[in-house]
């Protein structure tokens, strides 16, 4: 039996995607042997993690707290009649390393899911609608997952923003992206080429 520290430490470590109960168990004892102020860097870090980050009013992007709106949308520099639409803020990093995107970004916050309960009025999609009229939107790429789940919030997204501005053109990423991947795990050349190939809806 696990001394009831490390245990309680091995219980919270397993909360953590991924993360079974002998990986848990090793990342535990890892902390207890190694020098104590790594203990209390990550344990610092991660107690202001909810301090530190919001999301973005606009964008919904993550942020730091003191900033007002995201960069990616504060920047001149960005296009702000052409938006990307993803799943989740973490995609933006996977679309920002191509070095291929100059317009803005828009997070829904996840995908249409009935299973795990996710229905499109807890997505910002309205919020999506809001900004097609005050930025004057001229493109939206959709770039939901190729899954089953982003390709039903895909076509919930189509119907809704041309519903709203028929004219809008509305592009997806090509379909050199794998079934079943997620964009924060697809490479960067992959990513590339679905941006440049990106298709008319």
């Amino acid at each position: 039996m696990l001394p009831k520290a490390l245990q309680s430490v091995t219980t919270a470590l397993g909360l953590l995607p991924g993360v079974g109960p002998k990986t848990a168990e090793r990342y535990a004892y890892f902390l207890f042997r190694s020098d104590k102020r790594i203990a209390e860097e990550i344990a610092e870090a991660v107690a202001g993690l909810h301090d530190k980050v919001k999301s973005c009013p606009v964008t919904f992007a993550l942020i730091d707290a003191e900033e007002e709106v995201s960069p990616f949308y504060a920047d001149d520099a960005r296009d702000k009649k052409t938006v990307l639409v993803v799943e989740e803020p973490l995609d933006i990093y996977a679309i920002e390393a191509t070095h291929g995107y100059k317009g803005t970004y828009h997070v829904l916050g996840g995908a249409i899911s009935p299973i795990d309960g996710i229905t499109p009025d807890q997505l910002h999609i309205k919020e999506l609608v809001e900004r097609i009229k005050i930025d004057e939107v001229a493109e939206v790429i959709i770039a939901t997952n190729p899954s089953v789940e982003g390709e039903s919030t895909a076509l919930l997204l189509e119907k809704v923003l041309r519903e709203a501005k028929p004219e809008l053109k509305l592009t997806r990423l090509a379909r050199g992206l794998p079934l079943g991947v997620d964009l924060s795990y697809a490479d960067q050349i992959t990513l590339t080429a679905a941006l440049e190939n990106r298709t008319d809806l």
